[in-house]
């Protein structure tokens, strides 16, 4: 504890906010996390017995995170130090650690450290953190909102346990606002305010499943109010003090990747709805339009191929669209897009076929070029070089001539297997009449 705190601490208690007053005093009092924190499991047990080892919280914000390190704290006889992840230095780690060394050479004490947003850190600083939590130095806590799987380097990520806490549904945020309005000593019960159903909802559905946001809408009203009278806030009331619904995205984080995976894999399962609800989520936090472009261009390709060849053009001219007309115009334009595409008629032939062809190459030996398909253009290529000769031009036999168009090295090697749906249908009836052709069995 510093001046700081102590200068917090001797303030009148409702100078301090009220998503601050109204932390939870107690794991029981700690809502919306019970398949982490409930009688008898793990997490628990490990806390209420102080045999904790190095952890990282991840989850969205509002969760309680910081207020679970908190009630770790409460409950450990080590010491507790918090750092900040932009603040600290790699200086600063090294004295955490040769101080809580010698904590534990001469008084036998743990140390836990407790790092805010931990994902701040940068290389360097993991690197020197690591090897005071690998020898068990220091018991680490560090809480993140961003996927520790692509933010925490893998030797770090290895010697702690990841504990995911989930966004809160609605009973908890309802049940965490009932708190703030009904305790005397740290909320608003002193005052004579209820919530009417309607605006209860309206804050919860505006919240997100953040707990600081709901108490902050809440301490909003209040504090532009009169709180010397009753009064039941209205939806009218809440909808003064929001604007729309806050959406959690950050374009290069964890949702960017989930929603867009979402958006691709709902295209893929011709599920126009979600589809073009994947693409509303994402246009709503902030997207970039250009980006979900190219990969419905990829997509078109990919997924639909030549079962609707006219997917890939759709999918160009959106993104032609979108870099001519700009958001938020160009929410149409994909949406049209992601309609067609998840309304087309699926297949993969396309890049099943190049992959194969391409590792067939990497594995195989080397390509010579027939002498008959190769470049003729030059008026001495077919005297001196052989090129050319012996090439039959389909046109003049009606259009198909059976010749050979692999290198000897490739012959009889398959790759394109057209499907059943859409015009590639159409496709494969066209390549068993060229199998007849051919000679080869049906």
């Amino acid at each position: 504890m510093d001046l700081f705190d102590l200068n917090l601490q001797s303030r009148p208690g409702q100078q301090q906010p009220l998503a601050y007053r109204m932390r939870p005093r107690s794991l029981d009092e700690l809502v919306g996390q019970e398949h982490l924190l409930s009688i008898g499991s793990v997490l628990r047990r490990l806390i209420e017995q102080d045999a904790l080892n190095s952890m990282i919280l991840y989850g969205p914000p509002g969760t309680g995170k910081t207020s679970l390190a908190r009630l770790i704290a409460e409950h450990t006889k080590a010491a507790f130090v918090q750092l900040q992840a932009v603040a600290a230095g790699v200086a600063d780690i090294r004295k955490l650690g040769a101080d809580a060394s010698a904590r534990l050479k001469y008084y036998q004490q743990k140390t836990l450290v407790f790092v805010d947003e931990v994902h701040r850190f940068n290389k360097s600083q993991q690197d020197v953190l690591l090897p005071i939590v690998e020898e068990g130095i220091v018991i680490l806590v560090g809480a993140t909102t961003e996927n520790p799987l692509y933010e925490i380097n893998n030797a770090l990520l290895s010697r702690v346990k990841l504990y995911v806490l989930k966004a809160l549904d609605d009973a908890a945020i309802g049940t965490i606002l009932n708190r703030a309005l009904t305790d005397t000593e740290r909320g608003l019960g002193k005052y004579a305010i209820s919530l009417d159903d309607s605006a209860r909802q309206l804050i919860i559905e505006h919240a997100k499943g953040d707990a600081r946001t709901a108490l902050n809408i809440l301490e909003t009203l209040v504090n532009s109010s009169d709180t010397s009278k009753p009064w039941s806030i209205s939806e009218a009331d809440v909808a003064l003090v929001v604007d729309r619904p806050r959406l959690q995205y950050d374009k290069k984080g964890e949702l960017h990747y989930d929603c867009i995976s979402a958006f691709i894999k709902s295209i893929r399962g011709s599920d126009p709805d979600a589809a073009v609800f994947w693409l509303a989520r994402m246009l709503e936090g902030g997207e970039d339009p250009v980006f979900v472009a190219r990969r419905l261009v990829v997509h078109a390709a990919e997924d639909i191929g030549l079962a609707d060849p006219q997917a890939l053009l759709i999918a160009q001219a959106a993104a032609a669209a979108v870099e001519l007309i700009g958001m938020p115009e160009a929410r149409i334009p994909l949406a049209e897009a992601a309609l067609y595409l998840a309304t087309a008629p699926k297949s993969n032939s396309t890049v099943t076929a190049i992959d194969s062809a391409m590792a067939t190459i990497r594995k195989g030996p080397a390509v010579n070029v027939p002498a008959h398909l190769g470049d003729a253009s030059h008026s001495k290529a077919a005297a001196y070089l052989g090129k050319g000769q012996g090439y039959k031009y389909p046109h003049s036999f009606g259009g198909y001539i059976a010749q050979d168009y692999l290198p000897a090295e490739y012959q009889g090697r398959s790759f394109y297997h057209p499907g059943e749906q859409g015009y590639e249908a159409q496709i494969k009836r066209f390549m068993e009449q060229i199998g007849k052709l051919k000679g080869k069995p049906e």
